[in-house]
């Protein structure tokens, strides 16, 4: 029997408590294999499995409240401190923002079991104005569901998850030191990949003095803003003349992009990296001349240069 085993039979309840509250803060402390583990205890009468179940939902209320309070509060700086964090923000957030305008609420209810939606969902949530009381029930939900889901599944194939947990208690330091090493290569290959794309196009980045400076010389710039419906929804101030173009519409609505004219492209990420994946795909399309902007339309609207809201002007104070 492993040490993960052993500790969950003297200690079950508080673990899988632990576990699932750390996962939902954001931490990349992936739950659910101990919950495969714990529904296969539960299959020799030494984890018990409805209180389980009520952990694991009180642990992702308390964490995904914690989220939702902050987005209704800090919606776009909770997004921006998650896009630090994250290994491919633009691609996660931009797509749990499709997902939460498709489908609503029912995105929180399936968002712990797509991998990198469980900490956006319900900051988002709050963002968008969804009452209190229907967010908690839908995340009531989904968690339950979660907690089902993983603790039954453990439990139908006890013996062979029993098998699998020997095994690797039998290989010993040998598996602990691949498996980190094989997180640790993908980590590095995530980073190297996401600064190779803010490299190749940092020298093309231009400031938002240097916009200014362009609108001001009355030079035909084409300004995109990237953000998606969701965040337009809860930060309507943009910058004046700009079209908004989401990643997902690129396909579509590229004809409607000039070729003969600089673009400028920004979106509500700290790192610009919207921006940058927005400004390769259009030179793949032969629109070669794009710039992202330097800090987007946070770094806009520190400046002294006015914005838009609702198609109204708002000049500079």
């Amino acid at each position: 029997m492993n040490e993960t085993t052993q500790l969950l039979i003297r200690h079950g309840s508080l673990v899988v408590f632990l576990f699932v509250f750390v996962e939902q803060m954001g931490i990349p402390l992936p739950a659910a294999p101990l919950l495969l583990v714990a529904g296969s205890l539960s299959a020799t009468g030494h984890f018990n499995l409805f209180p389980g179940f009520l952990l694991v939902m009180l642990a992702c209320l308390l964490g995904d409240g914690f989220w939702f309070l902050l987005g209704r509060l800090r919606g776009n700086l909770v997004l921006g401190w998650l896009c630090r964090l994250a290994l491919e923000p633009d691609s996660c957030v931009r797509r749990t923002n499709n997902m939460f305008t498709r489908y609503g609420l029912g995105a929180v209810v399936v968002a712990k079991f797509v991998p990198g939606l469980s900490t956006l969902a319900p900051p988002l949530a709050g963002m968008s104005g969804v009452g209190a009381i229907r967010f908690f029930l839908a995340d009531g939900l989904g968690s339950l569901l979660y907690a089902a889901g993983f603790m039954l599944l453990g439990r139908l194939f006890s013996n062979q998850i029993q098998e699998v947990t020997d095994a690797l208690a039998g290989i010993g330091q040998s598996a602990l030191y691949l498996l980190t090493g094989a997180l640790t290569i993908y980590l590095g290959y995530k980073y190297w990949q996401r600064k190779k794309i803010l490299r190749e196009l940092h020298m093309a980045r231009i400031t938002v003095g240097e916009l200014r400076q362009k609108q001001a010389a009355g030079e035909p710039v084409v300004i995109l803003d990237l953000r998606t419906v969701l965040e337009l929804k809860h930060d309507a101030v943009t910058i004046p003349g700009a079209m908004p173009l989401r990643l997902d519409e690129l396909d579509q609505r590229h004809h409607e992009i000039p070729r003969d004219r600089e673009i400028i492209v920004y979106c509500s990420c700290p790192n610009e990296v919207s921006s940058a994946r927005m400004a390769m795909l259009l030179r793949r399309r032969g629109i070669t001349r794009v710039r992202p902007l330097l800090g987007g339309i946070a770094a806009w609207r520190e400046s002294s240069f006015g914005t838009m809201s609702g198609g109204t002007v708002i000049p500079a104070p």
